[in-house]
């Protein structure tokens, strides 16, 4: 590991945990489970069953480690809670996935404002277990250390945001889940796919790098990517330093905003976000 980083990187102690935290964990693998199947997409599922990711407790992360290694050269490395966005660009070029330690207490099963182990581990390390996935992630490390010249990482963080924490992909079916946001909250799996509030519309990088998003409450619209070989194509095709002088220069979009050129798979009613914005 270079030297950005590493005085970010800490043990993770798994024996320190107590039998609580475990329940913690089994009781959130358990209830999200046996809600996925038929919801999140077959590679989520396929990698969570290859990792041996289970309902016995928060798992180690050194075992993943070696199992991920083998599958897609990524490694799991323990931070002490969020880490600065150059440091995580720099995890994720190295295909170093950053996760925090800590589990949510039992009355937080539901909403947690910081990213706890059981979303790092259970919504994000399984999709990183699909090679061009796991290349997408590291190719969105690699550009996020190249947008720190020009002062636009709030506009790749969108992206992220879009597909990596709330991301939805076309199957064979239907629409599935593949965001690590979604697929470890109870609540948004049910939402992000059966709830006619939201917009859902087709993936576009411009589009969705012009979309502000809500951190505090589900989301108001939901990009639908056609397949992780076109998501990591437009990724890694895409020369991102003419793609930000135009977003410079181009208005932001609310999250419930549709724009000229939207390809939508739902049109949302935003009776969600409007009954909350009453409360």
């Amino acid at each position: 590991m270079s030297n950005l980083g590493a005085e970010y990187a800490i043990e993770q102690d798994w024996k320190r945990y107590s039998d609580e935290e475990h329940a913690v964990w089994r009781l959130l693998f358990e209830r999200q489970h046996r809600l996925l199947e038929g919801r999140a997409c077959r590679d989520y599922l396929d990698g969570l069953d290859r990792l041996g990711v289970a309902a016995g407790g928060i798992p180690d992360f050194a075992t993943l480690s070696e199992i991920l290694d083998r599958a897609t050269g990524w490694r799991i490395v323990a931070v002490p809670g969020l880490v600065p966005d150059d440091v995580f660009f720099a995890f994720l070029a190295r295909r170093r996935f950053p996760s925090t330690c800590f589990i949510r207490r039992r009355d937080q099963l539901d909403y947690l404002q910081e990213p706890d182990v059981f979303h790092d581990i259970y919504g994000h390390v399984p999709m990183l277990m699909n090679p061009v996935f796991a290349d997408y992630m590291q190719a969105y490390g690699q550009g996020g250390l190249r947008s720190l010249d020009y002062g636009a990482i709030d506009k790749l963080a969108r992206l992220y945001w879009y597909t990596v924490e709330f991301g939805l992909v076309r199957e064979e079916g239907g629409v599935r889940i593949f965001g690590s946001g979604i697929v470890s909250s109870h609540g948004e799996s049910v939402f992000a796919l059966d709830d006619p509030s939201p917009n859902r519309i087709r993936f576009d990088l411009e589009r969705v790098m012009r979309t502000r998003y809500r951190i505090d409450d589900y989301q108001q619209v939901y990009f639908v990517i056609d397949s992780f070989e076109d998501l990591l194509r437009q990724t890694v095709e895409t020369d991102f330093a003419p793609l930000y002088e135009r977003l410079a220069m181009l208005p932001d979009l609310g999250p419930a905003d549709l724009a000229e050129g939207d390809e939508l798979v739902t049109r949302g009613t935003q009776a969600y976000a409007i009954e909350r914005a009453a409360d």
